[in-house]
């Protein structure tokens, strides 16, 4: 996420983090974990709305029923683009939530199901093309079925706390990216001092290029671990935090 000079100064300096809403004028782009629906977990009322896990459906809870999502597997370029069924209530940790015939079309690694998730702006020839590839997925049938991995599942399923040991990947969260390195660097002392419990070994300021240097979080071998300091970092006041993984 990029920080403006105004905004920069408001957010280190004062007196409490704030949260914003998403801005309905921006196009909305981000990359998280993706949420598996299964009836278990709509039973137990973690979901707060049912899919159709025999149909290629996802809900975002910030954006509006009816927008064009595009999905990608970032590991694979695999993508997808869906209309948002509905805004369902699902926990905050994730970014988005599908059935499981779009995590079997895009071929997500079920120990890291990582999406890129960009809004998609209407026009007459793209919702037409759309709709029609749309009808045309809904006839392949689910075949064999992928195992619901919960990240961030609140400790109800914990045979689904999967470990990241095996995966060479480095995963790590981004908090903020910054135009100046002075700034990244008192972002990050302010989190040091005022974030509690969180790990300051892990707290990291990357430079990109000339213009960017961002301030990270991490690397994590367990998804449990990585889910906890993202709602820490959460409460403390960012609003769209995403997830880096490098190899």
């Amino acid at each position: 996420m990029k920080f403006k000079c105004i905004f920069v100064l408001f957010l280190l300096f004062s007196c409490g983090p704030q949260l914003t809403a998403i801005n309905k004028k921006q196009t909305y782009n981000a990359k998280g974990f993706a949420y598996i629906f299964n009836v278990e977990d709509f039973n137990n009322k973690i979901i707060k709305g049912k899919m159709n896990n025999n149909e290629m459906q996802l809900s975002h809870q910030g954006l509006k029923t009816g927008t064009l999502i595009k999905v990608t597997n970032p590991k694979n370029n695999r993508s997808i683009v869906l209309k948002n069924l509905r805004r369902i209530k699902y926990p905050e940790f994730y970014k988005i939530l599908i059935t499981k015939p779009v995590a079997e079309k895009l071929n997500l690694d079920n120990n890291l199901p990582i999406l890129e998730i960009i809004e998609i702006k209407k026009n007459k020839s793209f919702v037409a093309k759309k709709a029609k590839i749309s009808s045309e997925e809904k006839k392949i049938p689910s075949k064999a079925p992928i195992a619901s991995v919960q990240i961030s599942n609140i400790s109800k399923h914990k045979k689904n706390a999967k470990s990241l040991k095996k995966s060479k990947d480095k995963i790590f969260i981004l908090i903020a990216s910054f135009y100046s390195h002075d700034n990244a660097k008192i972002l990050k002392g302010r989190i040091i001092d005022e974030v509690v419990d969180l790990d300051d070994k892990k707290l990291k300021i990357k430079k990109i290029n000339d213009k960017e240097t961002q301030v990270i979080l991490g690397p994590y071998i367990s998804i449990n671990l990585l889910k906890n300091d993202y709602i820490k970092l959460k409460n403390f006041g960012f609003e769209e935090l995403d997830i880096l993984t490098y190899e």
